[in-house]
């Protein structure tokens, strides 16, 4: 049976997009609108910026209810007592993460398109697997497209959830949810909107892919 906690809208922030102080109400308007989760992603910006940004979005996400992640940063989840930490192929591996941040914390970890990637994080403990991208992404243009096909082979194979990203939005997700992932992983067709209240719409939007006709 796949972690609950894992399903639903998960928003990640970009710097590029939401810089500085337009970061915290895009984040509430994103949470508003009901993202079940959000990972904070910068890799500009200072330690000590990183900190606090983290923490501050970290009681947002508290106020709200949703689940905080920290990307690619177990250090930092650790030290903020984040929810968990998503890491990549070479940041420092599931065994390390765990190690920082005890049995209860959300380990999720990037698989690309590869399946044999995702079963050695599952056996390595890890609580997610993602994969993507499935659509051309303005994020990260050059990442390696995935079929979704890739989703329904390791529902077949996996117990834990499964996250897609890569250039979703509320018109290509329902097929990735149909493919079997529990989670969508969303940046641009969130946060590329210039008004908190445009993003809080567009969170709903993609909220209401999750609930029942």
């Amino acid at each position: 049976m796949t972690d609950p906690r894992i399903h639903g809208l998960y928003a990640i922030t970009d710097p590029t997009l939401i810089p500085d102080r337009r970061l915290l109400p895009a984040a509430e308007a994103a949470l508003r609108g009901g993202a079940h989760l959000l990972q904070y992603r910068d890799k500009t910006a200072s330690s000590a910026q990183r900190r606090q940004r983290a923490s501050q979005l970290q009681a947002l996400c508290r106020k709200h209810g949703a689940l905080f992640l920290v990307n690619d940063d177990p250090t930092l989840a650790a030290d903020i007592d984040a929810d968990g930490v998503h890491i990549g192929q070479s940041d420092g591996g599931i065994a390390r993460a765990r190690q920082l941040l005890g049995p209860d914390k959300i380990i999720g970890v990037t698989c690309h398109s590869n399946l044999i990637l995702a079963e050695q994080a599952a056996d390595a403990g890890a609580d997610y697997v993602a994969f993507g991208r499935f659509f051309p992404s303005r994020t990260k243009p050059q990442a390696p497209p995935a079929d979704p096909l890739i989703l329904d082979r390791a529902r077949q194979r996996l117990t834990i959830p499964l996250v897609a990203i890569g250039g979703v939005d509320a018109d290509n997700g329902c097929q990735l949810l149909a493919q079997g992932a529990d989670a969508l992983a969303v940046i641009h067709a969130l946060f590329s909107h210039q008004s908190p209240e445009q993003i809080e719409q567009a969170a709903r939007r993609l909220a209401a892919l999750f609930s029942p006709a």
